[in-house]
């Protein structure tokens, strides 16, 4: 038995869903963001409260319930509240400069890396060691965060590179001299 698949969906008011055979729609202040739902899964929808509804109980369908309702939460949470990942730069000579949509990183290398913004995702850079980017896409906001991270993922022993704000890196000692 699903606990989060049978649970309802309410939606909130300035919230406009559409549902098209096997495709939903979610239109809110923040945009419009759409996705085709699994084969398997159906959805209903009557008086502003969604559920999701499975056939059976095989292995693939149980799987599916919940990730779907999961899904359509946050398409509805994702275009009225934007949602944001933050990342921090640690290193000697480390910085972000936001140009014009791009970011241009420098990581150390013999080069700038400039890193372009995927579609419906914006960045702010409120110092030269933070990027916050956002987004109304919860998958795409994490995964545009988790490919400028993959630039200069940070290292154990000097602790510098890009890292998720939360993220804690444990620290290993180096060598010791005699």
């Amino acid at each position: 038995m699903s606990r989060i698949g049978n649970k309802p969906i309410t939606v909130p008011e300035g919230v406009e869903v559409k549902l098209d055979g096997q495709k939903i729609t979610v239109k809110g202040p923040k945009g419009t963001l759409e996705r085709e739902i699994h084969k398997n899964i159906s959805i209903s929808m009557e008086n502003n409260i969604i559920k999701v509804i499975r056939p059976n109980d095989e292995a693939l369908n149980r799987s599916l319930h919940g990730l779907t309702r999961t899904l359509i939460t946050n398409m509805i949470n994702g275009v009225l509240n934007e949602y944001t990942r933050e990342l921090q730069i640690n290193g000697v000579g480390y910085r972000v400069v936001k140009q014009g949509n791009n970011l241009n990183l420098t990581l150390g290398f013999s080069h700038p890396v400039v890193f372009e913004a995927p579609e419906g995702i914006s960045f702010d850079v409120p110092n030269p060691n933070t990027i916050i980017v956002k987004g109304i896409d919860k998958e795409l906001v994490g995964q545009t965060a988790a490919n400028i991270r993959t630039k200069r993922p940070p290292e154990v022993y000097g602790g510098k590179g890009i890292k998720y704000a939360e993220e804690v890196i444990r620290r290993k000692v180096g060598k010791t001299g005699k």
